[in-house]
């Protein structure tokens, strides 16, 4: 069986972003709703609303997007395009990176990164050159 390339997110970072969370490659359901962490069961947005006390789960996508902009956050993902069947990290095949020193350009007050989920972090080595802090977060996927 044949499994297709599939294409990442784009960046959602800014001149205002101080930290971007790096995830692996985003999952089906994020994949088919153009939405970081989209899936409906995936703890990051509610996470997020238990830490800044305001209900971004109760938001459309846009309005959570800016919310979290406004207080410094940036999301992206380590991997550009990978093969995988599925949205299981440990399916993914033939992954590409993203330039990732390009958030130095793109987010001149960056202060920090940090890796959500062991995928992801497995790009530490790479993330550390930046000369950034670097900070490992536990995964928020149901899987």
């Amino acid at each position: 069986m044949r499994v297709s390339r599939l294409t990442g997110l784009p960046p959602v970072v800014d001149a205002h972003t101080r930290l971007v969370v790096l995830g692996s490659f985003p999952g089906a359901a994020s994949l088919e709703a153009q939405q970081y962490y989209g899936h409906p069961r995936n703890q990051f947005w509610p996470m997020l609303s238990a830490l800044w006390q305001t209900d971004l789960v109760a938001l459309p996508y846009a309005q959570r997007i800016a919310a979290m902009q406004l207080r410094g956050l940036g999301l992206w993902d380590v991997y550009a395009a990978c093969h995988r069947e599925g949205s299981l990290d440990s399916a993914i095949k033939q992954a590409e990176m993203n330039d990732l020193a390009s958030l130095l350009r793109v987010a001149p007050g960056l202060r920090a990164l940090a890796h959500h989920g062991g995928e992801s972090a497995r790009a530490m080595r790479i993330t550390r050159v930046l000369g950034l802090p670097v900070y490992k977060l536990p995964s928020t996927s149901p899987a």
